[in-house]
């Protein structure tokens, strides 16, 4: 136990979350600080993309590489986070989190105030990455988990900065601290890892992002979550009252069901069994979780990778009234016959957003969208952009274009590997400087294929309406790495009883034309009444790659959502009641 207790309640603590991703509400951390009872703050700033800008930062100058917002906000709130006892656990150190630490530092001695500051690192494995068998990448950082943070907190830190740590150990480190967990605590630890990535995204929790949006009240300034977590690893969600937004079982459900693969949800300390995860409305924005069952974590940790891709540019053209499809081949002719040098990708895109007999000229035009990538900056540059504008007075009618030329950017290529936990140092920087190693788990378990749950019976035939998806699913997607991830949600048993056999991966891929050549797996989790697909390469490599226009798949459950299926036109009528 800490020397100082994290929270006055010995069998309960109050965890909420100020960011879920590095430009969230700058507000959030002072507005979470001031609205009602909290014990820990937590802040996550990380993301597979921001890792790749905080290498390009480092590139420039070495002593960065963290996120700046923090410092910015810590400037307003960290006198406050000390006046209220609040402690603050966030993995905005990102690549340099002694840097941050240090920063810190200075900055209190600014302000006059004297908190005790410590820091978890060794995710950092840049350097040695050649010798991991990772190549030669940008940016190469293990996912450490929560045993560093608890080390900092119980030597009394008041705050504990991070590099790259898996989301949920913001929350799951001060929960084994408060309460004493030991590392076998596996069913407990899970919970917390459980509650820890539902409000490891801020808003998406209280009603933010959520398909059935016009069903809340007030979505004008959403409240940030709270995770109040017990002994046992139970959890409930909620948010500080009179805060916009909602907590319900249903904007829980999608966040669980955020960014996963299967039921086995693998993390550094504990596999998580999402399979086992039951939710209940207690009261007015507040769930309670319980029944998550743990396993012990595999023997390897994922590392991030991110490496410099190359140079893009794009350039789009607007593509006005009829004949759009011819516009659109002249358009590609003129410009690939233009082009001195090949590039080594050029893709086109036609975006019909047109409609006929429109009474706007903007419902009248598609968009052409042409992106070019190489690794010659020079090649994908003016002399690419260029080419479109010299097109202007010798192309299709009413040719227009939404941007000037301009010059290429580069980009980025994300994957993942896997090392050993024992070739990763985790080390926990006490706010005196004492070096504490973090071992990895003594028992682990490797991840093995779960059977097919029982499922239920499908409902009997009846009459069918050709309906939008969404009339009576839920969705939440979004990317991991170059994969994007679709969990798919109803909200009652005859609903479920459709869903689980309606909608197969093959008919996901029907659903979806552009995803008909691409892997598909499906998990199915019965007690959240959900369903998760998983498509393979959707998002080329990786999110800064920016394959397609919604480049980290947050738009694609909402496309699957107004896709035409049979519906029974008893579940639309119980949806509608």
């Amino acid at each position: 136990m800490t020397t100082r207790p994290l929270a006055a309640d010995p069998e309960l603590i109050r965890i909420g979350n100020c960011s879920g991703f590095y430009g969230d509400r700058f507000s959030a951390m002072r507005e979470m600080l001031t609205g009602g009872e909290l014990d820990v703050l937590t802040g996550d700033y990380l993301a597979e993309l921001t890792m790749l800008i905080l290498g390009r930062d480092r590139m420039k100058d070495p002593a960065r590489g963290y996120a700046k917002t923090f410092l910015r906000q810590m400037r307003e709130c960290l006198a406050l986070a000390l006046e209220r006892d609040v402690r603050i656990v966030v993995n905005a150190g990102g690549l340099n989190p002694a840097g941050l630490a240090a920063e810190l530092r200075e900055l209190a001695g600014e302000l006059g105030v004297s908190p005790k500051i410590a820091h978890v690192e060794g995710d950092d494995l840049t350097s040695r990455a050649a010798e991991l068998g990772l190549g030669q990448p940008l940016t190469a950082n293990a996912y450490l988990g929560a045993w560093g943070i608890v080390e900092c907190l119980r030597a009394d830190a008041d705050v504990v900065v991070t590099g790259r740590v898996t989301d949920a150990s913001l929350a799951a480190g001060p929960a084994a601290a408060h309460f004493g967990w030991g590392r076998e605590d596996h069913d407990r630890l899970a919970g917390a890892v459980v509650a820890g990535h539902v409000v490891e995204c801020g808003a998406q929790a209280t009603g933010g992002n959520y398909s059935f949006f016009t069903e809340i009240d007030d979505l004008t300034h959403p409240g940030f979550p709270i995770a109040e977590i017990r002994r046992d690893g139970s959890s409930v969600i909620t948010k500080h009252p009179g805060t916009g937004g909602a907590v319900t079982p249903d904007t829980v459900t999608a966040q669980l069901v955020y960014e996963i693969q299967d039921a086995r949800y693998a993390g550094p300390d504990v596999t998580t069994r999402l399979d086992t995860v039951e939710l209940a409305q207690e009261g007015p924005d507040r769930v309670r979780i319980s029944g998550v069952a743990g396993e012990p974590p595999p023997s390897t940790l994922k590392v991030g990778l991110n490496t410099l891709g190359g140079h893009r540019n794009e350039m789009s053209f607007v593509l006005t009234g009829l004949d759009v499809e011819a516009k659109a081949e002249l358009a590609r002719e003129q410009l690939e016959s233009h082009l001195a040098e090949r590039p080594a990708e050029l893709t086109w895109t036609l975006a019909r957003l047109d409609r006929p007999d429109a009474e706007t000229q903007e419902e009248a035009s598609a968009i052409l969208r042409c992106v070019v990538r190489d690794d010659d900056p020079d090649v994908v540059g003016r002399a690419f952009s260029g080419i479109a504008v010299e097109l202007a007075l010798a192309s299709y009618p009413g040719f227009s274009l939404t941007s000037v030329p301009g010059n290429a950017s580069p980009y980025g290529d994300f994957s993942s590997g896997q090392v050993d936990a024992g070739q990763v140092p985790h080390v926990a920087v006490l706010p005196d400087g004492t070096r504490v190693g973090i071992p990895p788990a003594a028992r682990t378990r490797e991840l093995e294929e779960l059977p097919e749950p029982e499922l239920p019976a499908p409902p009997p035939d009846g009459p069918t309406a050709r309906r939008p998806l969404g009339e009576v699913v839920a969705a939440r997607s979004g990317d991991k790495g170059g994969d994007a991830n679709i969990g798919v949600w109803v909200r009652t048993d005859e609903q479920w009883r459709w869903l689980v056999h309606a909608l197969t991966s093959t008919t996901v891929r029907e659903m979806l034309p552009e995803a008909a050549e691409l892997p598909i797996t499906r998990t199915a989790l019965p007690k959240l009444r959900a369903v998760n697909f998983v498509i393979g390469g959707i998002l080329g490599r990786g999110a800064a790659y920016r394959a397609r226009f919604d480049p980290q798949a947050k738009g694609l459950g909402e496309w699957l959502r107004s896709r035409g299926i049979d519906l029974p036109e008893a579940l639309v009528e119980e949806e509608s009641r």
